[in-house]
């Protein structure tokens, strides 16, 4: 077979003023060059639409572990494909899945090192392409969940959170709440994903709903947001509570904000004298934590223990509105385009 010598991808055309539009990108079709020693050539069936990319367009945050995107650039993110071509020596074979972080495009031309092959017998390759695994890395590293915790998602419906409830579930957690924007998704929260109190920060204040959903007070907080909704966390937690910062959602989502920040008011005081731990999480603090990951994912998904719904968008030409519907609030768990 006659491998590709084009490609399809997604580039920034110009830095976004606020929130970006699909007008800030462009779709094109560019040579591929044939593959050279030690590279893979994948044809990508899935890749990931995730809210970091706002931050990493708009040019704000620093010390971040991947580079800004420029106008020019080609984006970038998790992805799943299919392997089209690959050296004769190493372990890869035409036909092979692998997950990689050459996403935004239909096909990937990559060194073997920078590609993971999915098991053959994994029964949901597609669950591979999430962000669900900073979750599962946010309550097992950062917040260490307990048998018997109250757990509190902030930003529950996207799709670090729609994984993170049941996950607290399988750790053993005793309840857990979340919070999202809209009263539609907090229904498909409970109805769906088992989270037993799903907040909506806009009815009423948050610091009211959490006294009603947790009057003792919540044990451990996954924060994918920031801002007033982690204010709030932290007058609900009781002594000794754990808080994983794993998201910012509220600088990403705010239009004023560059996308690189996430201001917060923190009572200090009751951080000090109830003994409250708050810890960021990031991925690359932690190099064993996807292989556990998707160890764990594979046997829950196998026993049915585990949903990740996701938002399909078909096709490549469609990825720049699926990153506007992110923003907007129109989607459910992962965003996925589905090439």
């Amino acid at each position: 077979m006659a491998l590709p010598t084009t490609a399809r991808v997604v580039r920034l055309a110009t830095r976004p003023t606020g929130l970006p539009t699909p007008e800030d990108f462009t779709v094109a079709e560019e040579a591929l060059p044939a593959p050279g020693p030690g590279e893979v050539l994948v044809r990508n069936r899935a890749f990931l639409v995730f809210p970091g990319l706002r931050t990493l367009i708009g040019g704000g945050g620093s010390g971040l572990p991947v580079p800004h995107i420029a106008p020019g650039d080609a984006l970038f993110g998790p992805a799943l494909g299919e392997v089209l071509a690959a050296p004769e020596d190493g372990p890869l074979r035409p036909g092979d899945l692998v997950t990689h972080l050459y996403g935004w495009r239909d096909v990937a031309l990559a060194g073997v090192e920078h590609v993971t092959p999915v098991p053959p017998d994994f029964p949901d390759p597609m669950a591979l392409v999430s962000a669900a695994s900073a979750g599962y890395g946010g309550l097992t590293r950062s917040a260490g969940v307990r048998p018997g915790d109250v757990v509190l998602v902030l930003g529950a419906a996207g799709a670090v959170g729609t994984a993170a409830g049941p996950i607290a579930r399988l750790l053993g957690a005793a309840r857990v709440i979340g919070t999202t924007r809209s009263a539609a998704k907090a229904r498909r929260l409970t109805a769906e994903l088992g989270y037993d109190a799903v907040l909506v920060p806009g009815e009423r204040p948050l610091a009211e709903q959490l006294a009603e959903a947790a009057p003792d007070g919540v044990d451990v907080v996954l924060d994918l947001v920031g801002g007033e909704q982690l204010t709030a966390a932290v007058d609900a937690a009781r002594r000794g509570a754990r808080i994983a910062v794993v998201g910012a959602l509220s600088g990403q989502l705010d239009p004023k904000l560059p996308g690189g920040n996430a201001p917060t008011v923190v009572d200090a005081f009751r951080v000090c004298t109830l003994g409250l731990s708050l810890r960021g999480f990031t991925l690359l603090d932690h190099p064993d934590l996807e292989a556990e990951w998707r160890e764990r994912l594979g046997g829950w998904l196998r026993a049915g223990e585990i949903t990740l719904p996701r938002t399909p968008v078909a096709g490549i030409d469609r990825a720049p509105h699926a990153l506007t519907r992110l923003f907007t609030g129109d989607t459910f768990g992962t965003t996925i385009v589905e090439l």
